[in-house]
């Protein structure tokens, strides 16, 4: 079911499915074997350690070297070694990422407050310690992702951040991801993939302590391990195949509305793409435009069957209608073109990331030049969770300062309730902060 039964049932307008997806959903990444497969290895590996990461390097990713670990030189030369026009664009990329990751942080202000005289309680915000990212690079290497996790991380003030990225058919790292995790600021880079690239760094096998936290996408053995370690450190998020959905009124292009559904669809194919319009003609444009331009385009093998499998049109008779339904898609990355854009703006609550307006499209963020994170909620995770920011590498860490004048009417309330539950030693703790306010000042501070 494309929409869920619940809102249908609720749902005030009409509409129209011109295409509806060959498969019912998005592929999940719940495959039992691979869950199997990861629990062996990480078992594995935590128990033999680098010896077990060593294996499963050479064995499943062919890599023959001596040391995971590049050094500082190679890390540098790597801007070398990739064209200036791609050096550049990089280099663009990590400024405006890492710009707009420092902005976030700046919201995020320490602060105090006194609700009643004597009772003080506040937030700090601290950045975790230390951070492992994992960069893809398999088919499409995605070289943006080390300014959505390394960057950002750096700029919200972690002390140290670790990538590993698996080995090109040469041994040697991606040099545009490479070269875009050093401008990004990491601190230690390992040409290392997959399940033992995230043990290693939870289990602290890479001459660092632990990390507190794992980033980055990855394929489905990847998203499990995430899963599964999460716990021993926390994570971004769980993502699935990437999405795109598309809000178009009368007053788009057809053409434009073709592409940026594309655009996404050839992420892989069980890439969902969706279109909610308010126009039959638009609709109908768009999927001839469609069919038009997967004729020409260079990745038709995997955009073709993504958009056949997973792609949709949905009419809508009313802009209302269209953001009821957006909104239970939830999608991961959202176009509106409409000339609405203001009120879809203002109405919208379900997305990971908005772009709005003809002149918007994905590809700015994933590629990291509008300075947004393309790390985001996937399979309607939007509906409950945001995407990748400056304010999940840091701790709101609370705290509290209570003076003697203030303590009566608090630990009365606190002996109460305890009292009522039975814990005797919360209790305790309230009623000997009394005996010692009857005491005099003097002798209550000793």
């Amino acid at each position: 079911m494309l929409y869920t039964d619940a809102v249908l049932a609720s749902l005030a307008g009409r509409y129209t499915i011109t295409k509806a997806p060959a498969v019912t959903a998005p592929a999940a990444q719940n495959d039992p074997a691979i869950a199997e497969t990861v629990t062996r290895m990480l078992l594995d590996i935590e128990r033999r350690g680098l010896d077990a990461v060593r294996e499963y390097a050479r064995t499943l990713d062919r890599w023959e070297g001596d040391d995971f670990e590049l050094d500082r030189a190679a890390i540098s030369a790597s801007g070398d070694r990739i064209p200036a026009d791609l050096r550049e664009a990089i280099d663009l990329g990590a400024e405006r990422t890492q710009a707009f990751a420092r902005a976030q942080r700046e919201k995020l202000v320490d602060f105090e407050t006194e609700p009643v005289p004597g009772l003080v309680t506040g937030v700090k915000y601290v950045p975790v310690s230390r951070v492992g990212a994992y960069l893809p690079a398999g088919r499409f290497p995605l070289t943006a992702s080390a300014f959505m996790t390394v960057g950002v991380a750096k700029a919200s003030g972690v002390d140290t951040v670790i990538a590993c990225s698996p080995p090109q058919p040469d041994g040697d790292a991606n040099q545009a991801v490479l070269y875009t995790a050093a401008v990004s600021g990491v601190d230690r880079f390992f040409v290392l993939g997959g399940v033992q690239a995230l043990a290693a760094m939870t289990f602290g096998l890479l001459g660092e302590l632990p990390v507190d936290m794992l980033v980055g996408a990855g394929n489905a053995f990847v998203a499990e391990a995430k899963r599964q370690l999460f716990g021993r450190a926390a994570i971004d998020l769980l993502a699935g195949p990437s999405e795109v959905a598309v809000i178009a009124d009368d007053s788009a292009d057809p053409a434009i509305v073709a592409a940026d559904l594309l655009g996404q669809a050839e992420h892989g194919p069980n890439s969902p793409a969706a279109l909610v319009t308010t126009s039959q003609a638009l609709a109908d444009a768009v999927a001839a435009e469609v069919e038009r331009q997967l004729e020409t385009l260079a990745t038709n093998g995997i955009a073709g069957p993504a958009w056949r499998d997973y792609g949709s049109i949905t009419v809508a008779d009313s802009r209302e209608t269209a953001a009821t339904l957006m909104d239970d898609l939830a999608p991961e990355h959202l176009e509106v073109i409409t000339e609405d854009d203001a009120w879809y703006h203002e109405r919208l609550r379900n997305y990971g990331s908005l772009f709005l307006g003809a002149w918007s499209t994905v590809a700015y963020s994933d590629k990291g030049m509008a300075g947004t994170n393309h790390v985001l909620p996937t399979a309607g995770g939007a509906k409950h969770s945001a995407g990748l920011s400056a304010s999940r590498f840091v701790k709101p860490l609370t705290y509290q300062r209570i003076s003697r004048e203030a303590t009566p009417q608090l630990a009365h309330a606190v002996q109460v309730i305890s009292d009522s539950e039975g814990m005797a030693a919360h209790s305790a703790t309230a009623t000997m902060r009394l005996a010692r306010f009857a005491e005099p000042a003097e002798a209550a501070t000793r």
